[in-house]
């Protein structure tokens, strides 16, 4: 995995091009699957009732919801709107006190030192500019906050989903895999300079489906990076089907014909120093 982003890569295109991806598909039928994450996100950092929450590229709300279930004071975000609108639906139906707003990761309109805790679960790891995006976590933290991530690491399953893509569908040359954000150098690198105390602690999240297919179809589907390569490999796409069939078969602890993958990802925690 690259690294550096090197100068020929056009990181506004690139933005356009994951939000056109995102707003594709339906990624709150997804991310409603991974509710757990957010829930033992905020019980790793102890999150205390009545505390200012960022909710970063927070998708359809799982880590804001979590943070508004323990009574803290939330702000969800996102830059695509149909998923702070799914967001808003989901609040409204568990009459949680939440405030949403249309926000780009790399660019957000907050004051410095506004929130206590900045969360993303599986959100601000797939942003265009992976430093620029560290740098707002940071600047909208308060000193001796906290900054705590659910991200994806490149050896578990989810790490193999997006080299098989990789491999149908190559990303433009430099630009940064969001599989990165899962591992201690590069969160290292983006946030240290910032930071009191850096911990990653390993989880594992497991995705049951169905059947094999039915992960498959679901994800063509709702998941909005796989539902644009299959958009884009036309007459290709059955050979993509295949690799991702193969790998879940490498992976599934289920002999009923359903589907039982673990997924390893981190728990990033930063103490703002």
């Amino acid at each position: 995995m690259n690294q550096t982003t090197t100068t020929t890569v056009d990181l506004g295109a690139l933005k356009a091009r994951q939000r056109a991806t995102w707003s594709s598909g339906d990624y709150a039928a997804i991310g409603t699957t991974l509710q757990i994450v957010g829930e033992r996100l905020c019980e790793t950092i102890d999150l205390r009732p009545g505390a200012r929450v960022l909710d970063v590229a927070g998708g359809n709300g799982n880590a804001s919801l979590a943070a508004a279930r323990r009574f803290c004071e939330v702000t969800a975000t996102d830059y695509v709107p149909a998923l702070v609108e799914r967001a808003k639906e989901r609040a409204m139906a568990e009459r949680q006190a939440i405030a949403f707003a249309v926000e780009d990761a790399e660019a957000l309109t907050f004051a410095d030192g506004r929130f206590d805790v900045v969360l993303s679960t599986f959100g601000v790891m797939f942003t265009a500019d992976h430093d620029r995006a560290a740098a707002e976590m940071l600047r909208v933290c308060r000193p001796g906050g906290t900054i705590a991530m659910a991200n994806w690491t490149p050896d578990g399953f989810i790490g193999a989903v997006f080299r098989t893509l990789g491999r149908h569908l190559p990303p433009p040359p430099g630009a940064r895999s969001p599989a990165l954000w899962g591992t201690r150098e590069a969160i290292e690198r983006m946030f240290g300079a910032g930071a009191a105390s850096i911990d990653l602690v390993p989880q594992s999240f497991t995705f049951r489906y169905r059947s094999p297919d039915h992960f498959v179809a679901f994800f063509r589907d709702f998941y909005g990076p796989v539902h644009k390569a299959f958009e884009a490999l036309g007459d290709r796409g059955p050979a993509f089907e295949a690799d991702l069939l193969a790998l879940i078969a490498e992976h599934n602890q289920a002999t009923d014909g359903t589907m039982v993958v673990p997924s390893a990802y981190v728990e990033v925690v930063v103490r703002k120093a």
